[in-house]
C-alpha cells in the first residue's frame, strides 16, 4: 500500500508481535486449569498469586507444544534457550515481573507464505519465538472509581510469535494472520480466538518515503484482538505518520491504543526500552535443554498443514487454487471436504460445500461440527446428481429438507417421489404439449430467435415439476423445433 502525499509518497513499514495461548490444561508454571469462562480468581495458584516462597515448575507440555509451532513456523528450533525476569509493576502482574525468554528463546527464525488476494504468495519472516507466561486481566468497566483484577488468565503459557518488518500494507497483514491462525489451529498448539483473547496482536508500524530502505522511528499499538482491527490500525496509525513527516513535525516512539469505536489511535505512554526492565536470568529456572531426537520426535507428531493440504486438493483432486485455499484456511472444513469428497467428483463436492452448505452453516449461525448435513450425505446427494437419479434443480430442493431433518438425500428421494424422469416416451408427451399451445414462440424461433430454445426447455421443466432431465429435454426439443 503506498499512501500518497504532498511531496513524494509514502510506503508502510509494519511488524508484529502476536501472543498465542498454549492449548494446555495446566497453566506454565504451576498446575492451575487453563479453563477459559471459570469465575474470576477461581483458578488461580500460590504461584500464580506471587504468594512469598512460591517456585514455578516448568510445565512440559508447553514445551512440547512450542516445539511444535515453531516447526509449523519452518522455524528453526534452539537446542538451549533461557528464562528471564521481565521486570515491571502493574496490579494484574503479582510478583512485579514476568517470566520470559529474552537472550536465547526457543525458536529463532522461520518463514510463513501467504496467499494475496491478486494471486501473488509472498514470504513473512519470522524473527524468533519465545515462551511466557501471561498477565492477569484488569477491568475497567465494574465501577467508575476502580480497577478489578481477575487473575485466571496469571501464568497461563504464551507463545510470542515475533515477525521481521516485512507488511507493506494492512492486507499483507491481515492474510499472515489469518494463515497463522489456520497453522496454530492445525497443530493444535492454539485455538486462536482472537475474542477471547487467547491470540492477541501488537503491531509496530513506522512510514519512509517510497523506494527508501531506511527504517524510521516506530510506534507501537498493544493488545489488538481482531485481524479487521489490525488492518485498520495499520492503515490509520500509518497515515497519522505521513502527516506528522508532512507537517514538518517529528514521530516519538511510544506506545499508543487503537480505539475501534473511531478508528484511531491515542497515545498511551512513552515506548519502553529493554534496559528498562531489567531483564536478568530467571533464578528458579534453570536453561532448558533440548536434544535432537526429542525434536525429532515432535517433528513425527505433526499433521499435514495448510500449504501441503492445499497442493494436495490441487494437483490430486483437481481443485483449483482459490477453491482448495478457502477449503483448507479451517481444518475441520478440509476434514468435512475430504470424507464428503470420498468416492465422488471432488469439485462439484466443493462448488456445494462452499456454496449452499456455507450459506446454511450461516443462515443457522452455526459451526460445521454442528451441522445437520453430515459429510457422507453431502456427498451422497453429490453422487445422485451424477447418475441422474435427481436434477440439480431438485437437488437443492432436497438439500434444503435435509438441513432441517439430518436425513439422507436417498431417504428424502424416495419419500418425496423426486426421481428425475429419463423416460424419453414421457418427456416426449410433455414436450409435444408445450409446442402445440405456444405456436407463435414456434414461429418466432424458426424465424431466428433460437435464443427461445431456453424459454422452452424452462416450459417443459416447469411442467414436469423439476423432474424431467434437461439433456432428454434439450434433445427432443432440438429435434422437433429443428
Amino acid at each position: 500500500m503506498i499512501i500518497t502525499g504532498k511531496e513524494h509518497n509514502w510506503e508502510i513499514v509494519c511488524g508484529l508481535e502476536i501472543h498465542c495461548q498454549i492449548i494446555s490444561e495446566a497453566k506454565i508454571f504451576s498446575g492451575a486449569s487453563t479453563r477459559f469462562g471459570a469465575d474470576a480468581n477461581e483458578n488461580v495458584s500460590f504461584v500464580d498469586a506471587g504468594m512469598p516462597g512460591m517456585l514455578p515448575v516448568l510445565n512440559g507440555y508447553c514445551v512440547h507444544q512450542a516445539v511444535k509451532t515453531g516447526l509449523g513456523l519452518r522455524a528453526k528450533i534452539n537446542n538451549y534457550s533461557e528464562f528471564s525476569r521481565k521486570n515491571y509493576f502493574y496490579a494484574d502482574m503479582p510478583t512485579g515481573y514476568q517470566i520470559t525468554q529474552f537472550l536465547y528463546p526457543i525458536v529463532g527464525e522461520g518463514v510463513v507464505t501467504v496467499d494475496l488476494d491478486d494471486g501473488s504468495s509472498k514470504d513473512i519472516r519470522i524473527e524468533r519465538m519465545h515462551i511466557e507466561q501471561d498477565a492477569g486481566k484488569s477491568i475497567h468497566d465494574i465501577d467508575p472509581n476502580k480497577t478489578f483484577i481477575d487473575l485466571n488468565r496469571a501464568g497461563v503459557g504464551l507463545m510470542e510469535i515475533v515477525t521481521k518488518p516485512d507488511f507493506r500494507s494492512p492486507e499483507e497483514a491481515g492474510a499472515f494472520l489469518r494463515k497463522l491462525r489456520s497453522i496454530l489451529r492445525y497443530l493444535g498448539t492454539c485455538d486462536g480466538n482472537m475474542d477471547e483473547g487467547s491470540m492477541r496482536c501488537d503491531i509496530n508500524v513506522s512510514v519512509r518515503p517510497e523506494g527508501s530502505d531506511e527504517l524510521r522511528t516506530r510506534c507501537e499499538m498493544k493488545n489488538v484482538n481482531s485481524v479487521k482491527f489490525v488492518m485498520q490500525a495499520i492503515e490509520n496509525e500509518a497515515r497519522r505518520h505521513v502527516e506528522v513527516y508532512e507537517n514538518g513535525g517529528s514521530i516519538e516512539q511510544e506506545t499508543r491504543r487503537f480505539d475501534p469505536a473511531t478508528g484511531l489511535t491515542k497515545a498511551l505512554r512513552k515506548k519502553e526500552f529493554a534496559h528498562d526492565y531489567r531483564y536478568f536470568p530467571e533464578p528458579d529456572l534453570p536453561p532448558l535443554v533440548l536434544s535432537d531426537e526429542y525434536i525429532r520426535k515432535v517433528a513425527d507428531e505433526l499433521p499435514e498443514l495448510p500449504d501441503a493440504k492445499k497442493a494436495r486438493f490441487v494437483d490430486k483432486l483437481g481443485l483449483t487454487k482459490y477453491d482448495a485455499s478457502v477449503i483448507c484456511e479451517n481444518k475441520e472444513v478440509a476434514d468435512f471436504f475430504e470424507k464428503a469428497a470420498a468416492g465422488h467428483d471432488a469439485k462439484k463436492v466443493a462448488n456445494w460445500l462452499m456454496g449452499d452448505f456455507f450459506a446454511m452453516l450461516k443462515r443457522k449461525n452455526i459451526n460445521i461440527e454442528e451441522s445437520p448435513v453430515t459429510a457422507e450425505n453431502l456427498g451422497a446427494l453429490v453422487e445422485l446428481i451424477e447418475k441422474n437419479v435427481i436434477s440439480g434443480k431438485i437437488a437443492k430442493d432436497v438439500f434444503e429438507i435435509m438441513s432441517e431433518t439430518g436425513d439422507s438425500p436417498a431417504k428424502i428421494v424416495e419419500e418425496k417421489g423426486l426421481k428425475q424422469v429419463t423416460d424419453a416416451g414421457a418427456i416426449e408427451a410433455i414436450v409435444d404439449r408445450v409446442i402445440a399451445e405456444n405456436q407463435d414462440k414456434v414461429g418466432a424461433y424458426k424465424g431466428g430467435k433460437t435464443g427461445l430454445m431456453g424459454w422452452f426447455v424452462g416450459q417443459v421443466i416447469k411442467e414436469s415439476k423439476g423432474k424431467a432431465n434437461p439433456q432428454v429435454v434439450n434433445s427432443l426439443l432440438a429435434e422437433k423445433l429443428n
